[in-house]
């Protein structure tokens, strides 16, 4: 079986075949939603501006060590933030990179999380609109990702039937910091819709629900609220697990995106041994949690925990299960992934192409 190590020397020997998993598209300027978006909101934004569960809501949660959390070469020469010209993004990223899809994960203004719920609603449609206007429509390896404003279920449940029947989506996105645990029976018409319209869940870091960012507290470091995220995503799959979630919608995908993935095997391990021992208390869960995540949910490379050796790696992606890994870098943040060096491992070329390309052709079925 050949293999192919993924160094400098043999990288431009390769003919990449992608499919990046999470791209972050940005506004040029706050009024490219205005066409999409009612006089009423125009107006309300104009005169009260966002209003989320945290100080200066129109900043991020937590100061960053790099601003807009961007790569430095990501800045437009023409100006804007990073992710918020098409030309540079084809030109730094789809075209050198061999990407062939890309799903679009826009972050700016966290619709889902604003405390107005009908300020919320109406961004997540303009928003949506916005995607495939600005994006999709101009350059057709992109793909848009339906926002919802997930603290009004009956809202969310119109917008996802709204946007089901179009090519232009291929996935429902979800910040994880809600309201409530994100297994609780308040969100299940959400997945419900999401089945119904065969569209996968993605759960992607972020949000602002008012908590803290630890279980601990509040963080004082960037760098420890960025490794809180893998802390969250944790008790987002506990909590989709012993609510009863996956148990109901045995036909609902979920991948779980910027989370890191070291912790899936630990976490399994630990959700098994406890519903063994305590199952009684949660009888709507019939089987071992490690089945349902091996069977219902997805996770995405970057960040990705680097073990200090190949083989370390490999184990990690065996435990987890090679079909259950899909290819994001992240463009244009700071921790970038470039696919061609992501992986410190000697790989097989059909490991490779598995990771890169068909393990999300099939997940988001684009055939």
């Amino acid at each position: 079986m050949s293999t192919v190590e993924l160094e400098r020397p043999r990288a431009s020997n390769y003919k990449l075949r992608v499919i990046d998993c999470d791209i972050h598209p940005a506004m040029t300027s706050w009024t490219e939603v205005h066409p999409y978006l009612e006089r009423q909101w125009i107006e309300h934004l104009t005169v009260y501006g966002s209003h989320l569960r945290h100080a200066f809501s129109e900043a991020l949660s937590h100061p960053r060590m790099s601003p807009d959390a961007a790569r430095i070469d990501a800045y437009p020469e023409e100006g804007g933030p990073p992710g918020s010209s098409l030309e540079l993004m084809k030109k730094q990223h789809l075209d050198p990179n061999g990407i062939e899809v890309g799903m679009l994960i826009p972050l700016r203004w966290n619709p889902g999380s604003q405390r107005n719920l009908d300020l919320g609603v109406a961004l997540t449609r303009a928003m949506n609109t916005w995607q495939v206007e600005r994006w999709v429509k101009q350059e057709p390896r992109l793909r848009a990702s339906v926002l919802i404003a997930q603290e009004d279920t009956v809202a969310s449940v119109a917008e996802i039937d709204a946007r089901g029947g179009d090519p232009n989506f291929t996935q429902i996105l979800i910040l994880p910091k809600t309201d409530e645990p994100l297994g609780r029976r308040r969100y299940w018409p959400i997945y419900e819709a999401a089945v119904r319209n065969n569209l996968p869940i993605t759960i992607h870091v972020g949000g602002t629900n008012g908590h803290p960012s630890t279980g601990g507290g509040w963080t004082s470091y960037y760098m420890e609220e960025h490794h809180s995220v893998a802390q969250t995503m944790q008790a987002v799959v506990a909590s989709l697990v012993f609510e009863g979630v996956l148990e109901r919608f045995p036909e609902l995908r979920v991948v779980i995106m910027e989370g890191g993935l070291g912790w899936v095997p630990s976490l399994n391990a630990r959700m098994d041994k406890h519903w063994a021992r305590l199952r009684s208390e949660v009888p709507h869960v019939k089987k071992p949690p490690s089945e349902y995540v091996r069977e219902q949910v997805w996770f995405s490379t970057q960040p990705m925990e680097e073990p200090a050796t190949s083989a370390e790696l490999i184990d990690l992606f065996d435990r987890i299960g090679w079909d259950r890994l899909l290819f994001s870098t992240d463009y244009p943040h700071w921790d970038f992934d470039d696919p061609r060096y992501a992986f410190r491992a000697n790989l097989t070329k059909a490991q490779r192409e598995q990771l890169l390309y068909e393990n999300a052709r099939k997940f988001y079925r684009l055939d």
